[in-house]
């Protein structure tokens, strides 16, 4: 199965992160298909490009994007268009509850 998911780049301390389409079955620093965008979480505001003639490509061809990037192409408006129906034959996984870091970090600990 295809995957569209993030792969971290950067300096030590300094992640910035590429759109990548890979097969699911490879490791996450493993060969990848295509790349189709970048998302630096760092700048202010942060800065996010997506090819997104390419990613609905890949996503009516059947690539299932990570919660992460189902975030991100909806931040982009990619998911937009997917949801109105533009695309065929996407199931976008749901997202799970934002909980405020406070409640994260007491469930954890």
């Amino acid at each position: 199965m295809v995957r569209i998911r993030l792969r971290r780049v950067g300096k030590k301390k300094q992640p910035s992160y590429r759109v990548m389409v890979a097969d699911s079955e490879r490791a996450p620093d493993a060969r990848f298909l295509e790349s189709i965008g970048f998302y630096d979480p760092r700048s202010e505001p942060p800065t996010l490009k997506i090819d997104k003639e390419r990613a609905l490509y890949w996503l009516s061809k059947g690539a299932q994007p990570s919660d992460t990037v189902v975030r991100l192409f909806r931040k982009a408006g990619v998911l937009v268009q997917v949801e109105v129906g533009v695309v065929e034959k996407v199931e976008l996984p749901p997202l799970p509850e934002d909980k405020p870091e406070g409640e994260a970090a007491a469930q954890a600990g």
